[in-house]
């Protein structure tokens, strides 16, 4: 019931078009820099995805991020006009649970245009790195349909991974919009956390699991250590952020 209600609030924002959109816009990112510089990958002795993801991901990343925040702004200024928000204080419905909702939707829309992305990157590998001598058939040893089953599950895994390294950004983009009754605000901080993400350098880990620096990591190259500790480090700023939320509510409440 609660989910159907935020879908209501959001049906005619055109943020789920827009989702949607920007997925298509980059899913187009490394089609474009195949097209333009194919040479420059194919002959690359190392799998496709692994070289797909190096050399298109941040930029695709950081549009997603950007979709992520401008959904969440547009999210709760919704809630702020006409003082809508004050009534749901009023309602059986607690503030918290209505953060939840709106992460829960979210989340669901970011899957949906993560899944656009690694379709575009599926058809990249078959189309560029897909010929006879190809890297796609070099790299999955074996017949014709057990290397497409491969690569199918190796795009869930990094569909999975994409997912999780988001969700940090998801939370706290959240947490920012509903502390912020201006709409402008809360983009301008969101935006700001995403260009300070892209200096940080990512060699260093307690830099690199800046929220807003998680989404640039990539499954493809990196060890199984390393992953975990990234899988970790999102799931506990995920939570630390969603205790955080409860706590600011509280305390907006019992100052009100």
């Amino acid at each position: 019931m609660g989910i159907a209600l935020e879908y209501k609030k959001i049906k005619r924002t055109g943020i789920i078009p827009g989702c949607l959109a920007g997925g298509f816009l980059a899913a187009l990112i490394p089609v474009l820099e195949l097209a333009v510089r194919s040479e420059q990958y194919t002959g690359l002795m190392q799998p496709p995805l692994r070289t797909i993801f190096q050399a298109d991901w941040q930029m695709m990343s950081m549009l997603n991020m950007l979709i992520v925040i401008t959904a969440a702004c547009m999210m709760y200024h919704t809630e702020y006009a006409d003082n809508a928000i004050q009534r749901i204080i009023t309602l059986p419905m607690r503030e918290e649970t209505v953060y939840f909702l709106k992460a829960l939707l979210l989340s669901g829309m970011c899957a949906g245009f993560l899944a656009i992305e690694m379709i575009s990157v599926s058809m990249c590998t078959l189309h560029w790195f897909g010929g006879e001598d190809g890297a796609f058939t070099a790299y999955y040893d074996g017949t014709l349909h057990e290397a497409y089953l491969e690569l199918i599950q190796d795009l869930l895994w990094n569909l999975g991974y994409c997912f999780c390294m988001l969700l940090p950004v998801i939370f706290l983009s959240l947490l920012i919009a509903s502390a912020c009754k201006n709409m402008w605000i809360s983009l301008g901080v969101d935006v700001v956390c995403v260009f300070m993400a892209t200096m940080i350098p990512v060699k260093y880990f307690s830099l690199a699991i800046f929220p807003f620096a998680l989404p640039f990591q990539i499954l493809e190259g990196a060890g199984m250590g390393q992953t975990v500790r990234f899988l970790a480090a999102g799931l506990i700023e995920g939570v630390v952020i969603g205790a955080a939320e409860i706590a600011f509510l509280r305390v907006r409440r019992s100052l009100a």
